[in-house]
């Protein structure tokens, strides 16, 4: 076993190493200047078109509204509470601004994959829109590229088992132990019930749930966090000062803190930027897929913004108030990491908001990636094989509440870079559709 963690941690340390980065950013940076700046530029009708899409108009499935919730489903989870963690406590709190470039670029990726998603959807055996990144690769691109698309597909339904399963349902179960003594059995077995039930009804229940869950959910957790930084606000240039002075150089070993350079810094707050807001993973933009809409610029300016609510807004705020109560040097990671600043904020409340938040963000993920997963394995074995992946997700989530997850974590976190490679060469060589798609809907002459 030790043979096989050390291969694939090499193997991760490459396919997350500076060329990804490079990759993820680079794409990222590209598309933004292609755009023209357009996701800030039309920051404001992305937002009035998410109003707008609470209904959604044209075919689809799901209204454009939900289709964003489902999005952030699989997104705003572990990678707002422990991810964050994680990157301060690997890379210092340089990390944050790290992951807000991430964010910032990672808006034009978002609405580049939802605009080639939507141009690009099928319509299924059972009448359901499809799409993503293996359909526009397919019906974007040449038939030499087929096996891109192809490729993808298989690195997603192996990766959601990962990062979208058995992580976190050993999220939830170690959480719900942790706070209130739970069985980790007992909790994973609930679990994997609640998601059946969810997952019977398919993308319309996942919608709806989602919808309904995660605005309430997130708007809680930011209240919450936003109270902690109002009690504390003269601390909050301080926060900001060490922010922006250990993102260019290198942060000193403090308490249990053990010191990181500025190239740590950029890798893992890259790298937890990407885990939190997925953009250029591809597996948002089959979630947008399915939405009811009459124009793909329509559902890419509505996709744009999950990497705001995701990271700028969800992250920060994590960020800040694990800064801010100095917890970072602490020595403790992840989750708990988390947990112990906002107990500290908030002693007997603020560590129970963390732990529910992570329950709550941990059972949608689990949803959307179910979702993501089930397109994949459709596009590879036809739509017969949509009750047997439902089935078999869910008697994993039982597993992964009790397992060992390093490996399972480490061979995830793999398979989700070996996803955005594919996606990222797609939305590369389709960037003129989409330069002239956005040119004809948002400027015309």
């Amino acid at each position: 076993m030790d043979i096989l963690n050390n291969y694939i941690s090499q193997l991760n340390s490459i396919v997350w190493g500076p060329a990804m980065l490079v990759l993820i950013l680079g794409t990222g940076i590209y598309l933004m200047l292609g755009l023209r700046l357009m996701p800030f530029r039309r920051l404001g009708y992305g937002l009035r078109t998410l109003w707008q899409g609470r209904v959604g108009r044209g075919p689809g499935d799901i209204t454009p509204f939900n289709a964003l919730m489902t999005s952030l489903s699989a997104t705003v989870g572990t990678g707002n509470i422990a991810g964050v963690a994680t990157a301060i406590f690997m890379g210092g709190p340089g990390a944050l601004f790290w992951m807000w470039c991430t964010a910032l670029v990672g808006m034009a990726t978002k609405y580049a994959e939802a605009v080639c998603a939507v141009h690009y959807r099928e319509t299924d055996e059972a009448g359901n829109h499809v799409g993503g990144p293996m359909y526009y690769i397919k019906n974007g691109l040449k038939s030499r590229w087929t096996w891109l698309g192809t490729a993808f597909a298989i690195f997603g339904a192996l990766a959601g088992f990962g990062i979208g399963n058995t992580v976190q349902a050993h999220s939830v179960a170690d959480a719900l132990h942790a706070s209130f003594g739970w069985s980790t059995e007992i909790t994973g077995v609930i679990l994997a019930l609640l998601v059946g039930l969810v997952l019977i009804g398919g993308i319309r229940w996942i919608a709806e749930v989602a919808g309904k869950i995660v605005p309430i959910m997130a708007i809680l957790y930011v209240i919450c966090g936003l109270i902690i930084l109002a009690l504390n606000a003269a601390e909050i240039p301080k926060a900001f000062g060490l922010i922006f002075t250990y993102a260019f150089t290198p942060a000193a070993a403090t308490g249990g803190f053990a010191g990181a350079a500025v190239w740590a810094a950029i890798q893992f707050g890259v790298a937890r930027g990407i885990f939190s807001n997925e953009a250029g993973l591809g597996s948002a933009p089959i979630a947008h897929a399915a939405a009811r809409t009459d124009n793909p610029v329509r559902q890419g300016v509505i996709a744009m913004l999950d990497p705001l609510i995701d990271t700028i807004i969800i992250c920060t705020i994590t960020g800040l108030v694990i800064i801010i109560s100095g917890a970072w040097t602490s020595g403790v990671n992840g989750a708990p990491l988390s947990s112990a600043a906002f107990e500290q904020a908030l002693p007997n409340f603020g560590g129970y908001v963390v732990t529910f938040g992570l329950v709550v963000f941990a059972f949608t993920t689990l949803l959307g990636w179910s979702f993501y997963g089930e397109k994949c394995v459709e596009y590879l074995f036809g739509i017969k094989s949509i009750i047997p992946f439902r089935l078999l997700w869910v008697i994993v989530i039982p597993i992964g509440a009790v397992g060992d997850l390093k490996v399972i974590w480490l061979v995830a976190d793999t398979l989700n870079a070996l996803m955005a490679i594919p996606n990222l060469i797609a939305l590369l060589l389709l960037s003129p559709v989409i330069f002239k798609l956005t040119r004809h809907y948002l400027f015309p002459r």
